[in-house]
This record gives structure tokens, C-alpha cells and sequence, in this order.
């Protein structure tokens, strides 16, 4: 027998210790790290695809599988124990020394019996938690009154912040802004007086009309104020519902509050969703409120309330991230922020997740590592707090964080998986994150089977699990070529989300970020300062708003940093890439990443090549001017006019010197403007010209404005529609940017570049039918290229303008952007005068209006133009003139 012998001054090894422990996991001593235990990681999985899978499946199949499942499992566990009973006799059999009944089996015998016995249990009680939440979408009356569309009164019980639908360009004109609120049906009265009472998951919409959906604070419910926090799953903006100029109370309910409601009850409108209707609420009056909220959501509102507060004096960026980043209140953030964040892959940052309850808890309890170890940090010790009143108090703030910041999905996981390494600190046991991670992972699904289906939760699990199974590894990796130890585990955290989380960020936005590891490392640094900050105000503004607002103005200088990269790295020409936005696309980038991953590997071998490849990823990210002309061809030597494909709208660009151009229209969409701008290295702009005020263009002024200098923005004098007039003030007045209005007769010039406004004239007689025809039209000249730029004049404004004075300057143009995307409602008289060589129509792919139309294109070539377009050419740009003009596509 041996003896284990300690000399005095020597310790063994780790894995000696662990060795004679006799134990698969090792010994629970806290410096001592076994295998990994993955015996609940099975389990987990196969009750996630259970649940994901059985939410719709009909009642007699969820009950079958149940049933099988029970009876597998039970032989599953007769059969290990008839196996211990064989193994034993077999022993005996053999002469060996007899084994008593009680002695364990060893564990080849024993556990892959157990461990399938685990998977049939968990995935039987997946099924029924699946079956009775899907049942609850399909069994009382509402299913029944929304497939007949009936008009009912409803109690019902708000399940979520209220959240306005985000503004949408539908042809000509934003679409109405909706309040979207989650809520539970609990009980119907039909239109005959019979009420039933019912639990029924709805989305009710109240249509827009009744006063401004600007979010406020949330504590001022009297003043008919709320706090609206919204996630990365759908941020709310500030938009007009009507002229009124009045907020809408609708913004105003806390979860937990009980309505009294008139509405429409519809069908969902696809299979698989989590609601069982939609409740349309046609009349956006003032809620009827029979319950009031719960103490824990008033207390929820006034927190975040006071954080709003607390953050009103600092600067329009900070301002809008800070409650995001701690309680996920994106209801400040403007839609070019957010779409930044989006851009950089840094959206994550404004859903609150378990990066923030780790935050906090770091603080507390210290690094995870020294937990349970005498000289363990944070908080806790240096207060003289034990262990397990530390673990209490861990739980505590646990319970806090998620009433504070709403029980999302990733609010959820992170609490749980909390929640459970809290329980092994103050059981004094082992920590293993990846059974926590199992175990969050499984008694969330069972809690909530719709939490299967979520994306968010999707992304953060595999977030979470990169974290600690792939970065660790990674980070020892660079450690070993030298790197310093934080930045290796910074850049290795990075690195493992990015390459796990890619592919499903690639189905939902059908890009592919080339700076989001770059761009999230640097954030990094500055997330946990801000958050522990932001945390702090929190729970000082109800008590003392002086101090809560000098901490909120200590936070808003790293919360100003993650808003500077956010911009700087979306306003990259090659921040992303376009990828096929499905699960096809998502098995390619994964593919691409593994083979990418295997290549860095050889290549970390040779850093020559590692610097090559580097400086060529930063040449592709950058693009700079020169070397992308060369590249691409784009945009083509001497151009004098572009036009961008930006949809079914129109941006259009005219060269006015180096990096200098002067936009006609911006077009529907931010982001594609923005992109075409960059392409073609625009970087002052000395004036803004919008033809007319309808949303396809106007809507995209903030990508023109993004990042550039603006000297003016010039509009027509008609000013309908009212909505979008308004849009436009707004955005000049934040960037202080003058307006001024176009009037025929004006002229204006910059280096080689002139123009003259042709239409409206000053005072038009009759007035003009609608905004087209008030369309600011301009013939402009470029180095001896002449352009006529239409807007989206129809034919009564056509008409007038070949009859007035400014009619004889028409004959003979190089190059025409057709009017209103080459509709049908064209004058023959003015294509023939203007007789073209070259006819430009900005349209959209496969829009619904049929533009451009075939009749319009037969006339402009029979007069001799070249007819191109943007849903089939992509964006043009013209160069030359007379026997040299010619034209280039993207």
C-alpha cells in the first residue's frame, strides 16, 4: 500500500492530486480544475430543439412523445440496474474478490445509461412545457374571434415597455408610427354582452393620431410621462403621430398594468409567433386603466426615470447611450447611432446581458477565479461580508438587476446562470461556468419554451459559451507568442464571440462586419466603467440627484468613446460586407470561419505573413480613394454626375472638386446614401438640395449629414407633406445647418460647377397639384456637360415649365435624370425638346409601382437616348462631354 508522502517545500503536481483523487472530476479543493463537466450540456441541447420543435407540433404528437420518451427512460434505467447485477456476477464468475451490493459501478457501465436516461426525461419535459404554452395560443375564445376579425372589449394586462413601430418609407410618404405593447388577454366581452374569462398572449397596436410618440420619463405618470426602454431587438425613436403635437399616454404603461380596450381582434400574422392575435386599438385615446401596475414595476419606472434624469445635461450621445448600456433604454438613441452600432456589431452592448450582472457582481464578490479563496477581492471581504452572505447578497442584486432591467431573454440567462454559480459559492462546491451555463440554459426553457425560438437568446448563449470554452484557449495561445496577458484575453474574448455569434447575426442582417472585433475590443476597456458609473446613478438619483447627475457625467466620458467608435468604424467604406441573409449563408460563414481559423494558425508561425495579410485587411476595411479607382473602377476618372442606387427614391451627386460634391435628394434609406457617398469619397458638401419633401427623398438626409461638412440645405417653398417638413427642420436645426428655399431664376456656382433653378417659380399661379409638381428642377453645367434634373415633376408643372421664360434653356442636354422614376405621366413635348443622349431613371428592384414604365422608356429611346437604370444598372455616373461623354455602372 502506498502512502502519500509530502516533503517539506515540494508540492504535487495538480494533476497527481487530481489523479489520486479517484474521483472523474477531481477533488473539490478550489486550486484544483478536472475535466470539464459536460453532463448537463446533452440534457440542455436536446431540450432547447425539444421545445423549439414541439411549441406548434399538435397535442397527440407532444403527448406521444412524452409517452415514449417515459417508457425509454424507464428501461433505459431497469437496464443499468440489471447491468450492475451482470457486471457483478461476471466478477464472481471469474474468481475475483465478491463486490458488495452497495459498491458503485464503475462509470463505463454506468453512465452513458444515465446520461440517455437524462436527454429522454428532459426532453419529455420539454414537451409538455412546449405543448401547454403552444396550447395557449390555440385554446379560448381569441383564436377563434381573431379568424373572424370581431370587434370586442378585452381586459388585458401589459406584458412589456410600450415601443413605437419604426418609421418606414412606403413610396412617396412615411408609413403611420404605431405604440406596439405586449400584453395578456384575461378577459373578452363580445359585442352580444357574454364574457369569458381567458389567459391569452396578444400584440395590441394602437394606431397613430393622438399626440407625439416622443418617449419621456417614466416616474411622471401624472403628466402623462413614461420611461420607454427598448433592446437591440427594436429601438424606439422619437416620432410625430400627429400635428398635435401632444405625447401619447399608451407610452405612459408600466408592465403589469390592466387595460379596458375596444378593439379588432385579427389572426397573427405568421405561424410559429408567440402571440395568439393581434388586437388593434383604432381609437389612440387614453387608455382605461382598472389595474395599476405592481410595486416592483412602479419602483422599476422610478429607477430608470431617475436615470433618465440624471443624464439630461450631458452631450446628445452620451445622453442617449448611457441608459442603454445599464438598463437598456434605447429610447434616446437616434436612428443613425443605432444603425452604427449595428454596422460595428456593438448593438450587444445596449442589451442588457450577463456582460452587465457580471459587472456588477465582479464588483462585489471580485475575479470568478478567487471566489472562494481566503485572499479572494471586490467588495465583500474588505466590508468583513462572509461567504455565503455575500452569496445572498449576490442573489439579491440578482433579483434587483432583472426587475430593474425587465426580464428579456438575455436578462433571464445571465440571472440564471448567476443564480447558479452563486448556489455553488455559498454551498462552498466546485465552480463550473459550462454547468451553469447547462443549467440556465435548461431551466429557462422548460420555464419559458418560447425563449427556443429567440434569437437574442441564441446569440447570447453562444456568446457566453464562446467565452468560456474558446477564448481561454485562444487567449493562452497569444500569451505563448507573447502578447501581453489583458490584451490577450481582451483580444481573445473579441475574437471567440465574433466567430460564434457571426453566422446568426449574418442571417438577421445579411451582413458581415469586418471591424467588429476591433471595434469591440476597443469598447471593451470602457463598458465596464461606464456601466458600474451608470449602475451608480441609478441607485443615487431617487436619493441625492446631485450626486446621481456627477456620476452620470463621469460616466458619459467612456459611454462618448464607445459612441466615437461606434461612428468612426460604421463610417468605414469596407466596414461590412453583404452576405446571404439565411441559414445557407450562415453554414457558408461558418465554413469561411473554420477555414480561416485554421489558416491564422499556420500563419501565426510566420508573422511577416501575419503583417501582410493584416495590412491587406485594413486596405480592404479603409479603401482608400486612389487604390479602390484603381481597383474597382469606381467611381469612374473625371465624373461630373452620379447617381446612386438607393432604392425606389433619388440621390443624386454632382462633382464639384476634390472630396466636394453637391446632393440632389437623398434619397429613402440612410445607410444606402451614406455608402454611395463614401464610394464616391464625398466629404464636403456646400449644399443639400431637396426637390420636394416626400419621404423617398428626404428620409435619407441623416446618412448625407452623417460625418460630412454641410454648408446649406435648400427645399422648395411648397411644404406638404407636413411630417416630413418637420423631419427636415429637425435634422438642420440639430447640426445647425442653414435652410433656404429655391426660387427659377436662381444661379449659383462652385469652381467648374454651376447650376440654374428652372422651377417652382417664386410665386407659382395656380397653385401647384401637390409636391411633384412644386419639384425643384435645375439645369446645371460641368465642364461643358449639360444636365436637367427633373425631380419628380408630373405633366401640368412639365407643361408650364415649357411655356415659361426658362422653357428655351431646355433644347439639347446631355444628360436627363428622368422625372418620378420614369412613370408613365410624362410630357412627350418636353422629351422631345430636351432630345437627351443619355436618360438616367433612379427606381428600385421589383417595386410595386411598375417604374420605370415601358411606354416612358420606348419614348425616350426613340429620341434618340440611351436609357439606363438603377434596379438594373446600379449606380451610374456620368463623364465627358460632347463626342467623349460616356457612362459607368457600379
Amino acid at each position: 500500500m502506498s502512502r502519500d508522502v509530502r516533503t517539506p517545500g515540494l508540492v504535487a503536481p495538480r494533476s497527481a492530486v487530481h489523479a489520486a483523487s479517484g474521483r472523474r472530476l477531481g477533488a473539490s479543493h478550489p486550486r484544483q480544475e478536472g475535466p470539464t463537466d459536460l453532463r448537463l450540456v446533452p440534457p440542455a441541447l436536446a431540450a432547447w430543439a425539444t421545445a423549439a420543435l414541439a411549441l406548434d407540433a399538435p397535442p397527440v404528437w407532444v403527448a406521444g412523445a412524452v409517452v415514449v420518451c417515459l417508457l425509454a427512460a424507464g428501461l433505459t434505467l431497469l437496464g443499468r440496474r440489471g447491468g450492475r447485477v451482470e457486471g457483478r456476477e461476471a466478477e464472481l464468475g471469474q474468481g475475483s474478490v465478491p463486490v458488495p451490493a452497495s459498491a458503485p459501478v464503475p462509470a463505463r457501465f454506468t453512465w452513458p445509461r444515465t446520461a440517455v436516461a437524462a436527454v429522454l426525461l428532459c426532453v419529455a419535459a420539454a414537451s409538455v412545457s412546449a405543448g401547454l404554452h403552444g396550447a395557449d395560443l390555440r385554446r379560448g375564445p381569441v383564436p377563434e374571434l381573431a379568424r373572424g376579425y370581431a370587434t370586442v372589449t378585452a381586459e388585458v394586462e401589459v406584458t412589456s415597455d410600450p415601443r413605437l413601430t419604426r418609421p418606414r418609407v412606403t413610396g412617396d410618404h412615411l408609413a403611420p408610427t404605431s405604440v406596439l405593447i405586449d400584453a395578456d388577454v384575461r378577459r373578452v366581452e363580445r359585442t352580444d354582452g357574454t364574457a369569458v374569462a381567458t389567459r391569452a398572449p396578444v400584440l395590441m397596436i394602437v394606431d397613430g393620431g393622438s399626440g407625439s410618440a416622443e418617449p419621456v420619463d417614466a416616474g411622471q405618470r401624472a403628466s402623462g410621462t413614461v420611461d420607454v426602454g427598448q433592446r437591440a431587438s427594436g429601438t424606439v425613436e422619437r416620432a410625430s403621430m400627429s400635428a398635435g403635437g401632444r405625447r401619447s399616454p399608451w407610452l405612459g404603461l408600466l408592465p403589469s398594468t390592466r387595460l379596458r380596450v375596444t378593439a379588432r381582434l385579427a389572426p397573427a400574422s405568421a405561424d410559429g409567433d408567440r402571440i395568439a392575435a393581434v388586437l388593434r386599438v383604432r381609437n389612440p385615446a387614453v387608455p382605461e386603466v382598472v389595474g395599476e401596475p405592481s410595486a416592483a414595476q412602479r419602483l422599476a419606472g422610478r429607477l430608470r426615470a431617475g436615470l433618465r434624469d440624471a443624464t439630461d445635461g450631458l452631450p446628445a450621445d452620451a445622453r442617449a447611450l448611457l441608459p442603454g448600456l445599464v438598463v437598456g433604454d434605447t429610447s434616446r438613441i437616434t436612428p443613425e447611432l443605432d444603425e452604427a452600432f449595428k454596422e460595428t456589431d456593438l448593438a450587444h452592448t445596449l442589451a442588457v446581458s450577463g456582460s452587465n450582472l457580471t459587472i456588477i457582481l465582479a464588483l462585489l464578490l471580485g475575479p470568478p477565479g478567487l471566489a472562494q479563496l481566503a485572499e479572494r477581492r471586490g467588495l465583500a471581504p474588505r466590508l468583513g461580508i462572509s461567504l455565503r452572505s455575500t452569496a445572498l447578497l449576490g442573489g439579491a442584486l440578482t433579483l434587483a438587476f432583472v426587475v430593474v432591467c425587465r426580464p428579456d431573454p438575455s436578462v433571464l440567462r445571465a440571472a440564471a446562470c448567476g443564480a447558479v454559480a452563486l448556489l455553488a459559492l455559498a454551498t462552498g462546491r466546485r465552480r463550473s461556468l459550462i454547468p451553469a451555463l447547462a443549467t440556465a440554459v435548461l431551466l429557462l426553457v422548460l420555464y419559458d419554451p418560447w425563449l427556443a425560438r429567440s434569437y437574442g437568446f441564441l446569440l447570447s448563449v453562444l456568446a457566453t459559451g464562446a467565452l468560456l470554452t474558446l477564448a481561454p484557449r485562444w487567449s493562452a495561445a497569444l500569451r505563448r507568442r507573447r502578447v501581453p496577458p489583458r490584451l490577450a484575453e481582451a483580444l481573445a474574448a473579441a475574437a471567440a464571440a465574433q466567430a460564434v455569434c457571426a453566422p446568426v447575426v449574418a442571417v438577421l442582417s445579411a451582413r458581415v462586419s469586418l471591424v467588429a472585433v476591433p471595434c469591440n475590443l476597443l469598447a471593451e476597456f470602457a463598458i465596464a466603467p461606464a456601466t458600474v458609473l451608470g449602475f451608480a446613478a441609478l441607485a443615487t438619483a431617487p436619493l441625492a440627484m446631485p450626486v446621481a447627475k456627477a456620476l452620470a457625467w463621469c460616466a458619459s466620458w467612456p459611454a462618448g468613446w464607445i459612441a466615437d467608435i461606434a461612428r468612426t468604424g460604421a463610417a468605414l467604406p469596407g466596414a461590412g460586407v453583404d452576405w446571404p441573409g439565411s441559414w445557407t449563408g450562415a453554414a457558408l460563414l461558418a465554413l469561411a470561419t473554420v477555414v480561416g481559423l485554421l489558416a491564422g494558425r499556420r500563419l501565426l508561425r510566420h508573422p511577416w505573413w501575419c503583417a501582410v495579410c493584416g495590412v491587406l485587411l485594413l486596405l480592404v476595411v479603409v479603401q482608400p480613394p486612389p487604390l479602390t479607382r484603381v481597383v474597382t473602377g469606381w467611381p469612374p476618372p473625371g465624373w461630373r454626375f452620379a447617381m446612386c442606387d438607393v432604392g425606389q427614391g433619388d440621390a443624386t451627386v454632382l462633382a464639384a472638386g476634390e472630396g466636394t460634391g453637391v446632393v440632389v435628394d437623398a434619397g429613402p434609406d440612410p445607410t444606402l446614401v451614406d455608402r454611395c457617398l463614401r464610394t464616391l469619397g464625398i466629404t464636403r458638401i456646400p449644399l443639400v438640395v431637396l426637390t420636394h419633401f416626400h419621404a423617398d427623398h428626404v428620409a435619407g438626409l441623416p446618412g448625407v449629414l452623417r460625418g460630412r461638412a454641410v454648408g446649406a440645405i435648400e427645399t422648395t417653398g411648397h411644404e406638404e407633406p407636413e411630417g416630413q417638413v418637420e423631419f427636415v427642420r429637425r435634422e438642420a436645426t440639430a447640426r445647425r445647418i442653414p435652410l433656404t428655399r429655391a426660387a427659377a431664376g436662381e444661379e449659383r456656382r462652385t469652381g467648374a460647377l454651376s447650376w440654374q433653378v428652372l422651377w417652382p417659380p417664386p410665386h407659382p399661379a395656380p397653385a401647384p397639384d401637390g409636391p411633384n409638381d412644386a419639384s425643384v428642377t435645375l439645369l446645371v453645367r460641368s465642364a461643358g456637360l449639360r444636365l436637367l434634373l427633373l425631380g419628380d415633376l408630373e405633366p401640368p408643372a412639365q407643361q408650364a415649365l415649357l411655356r415659361s421664360p426658362a422653357g428655351a434653356l431646355l433644347a439639347g442636354v446631355d444628360a436627363l435624370k428622368v422625372a418620378h422614376h420614369g412613370s408613365a405621366y410624362q410630357d412627350p413635348e418636353l422629351i422631345r425638346r430636351a432630345a437627351p443622349r443619355l436618360a438616367l431613371i433612379s427606381a428600385g428592384a421589383d417595386n410595386p409601382y411598375g417604374h420605370p414604365a415601358p411606354s416612358t422608356v420606348a419614348a425616350l429611346r426613340a429620341q434618340g437616348a440611351v436609357v439606363l437604370r438603377t434596379d438594373r444598372d446600379g449606380a451610374l455616373a456620368v463623364a465627358g462631354a460632347g463626342a467623349e461623354l460616356r457612362v459607368a455602372g457600379d
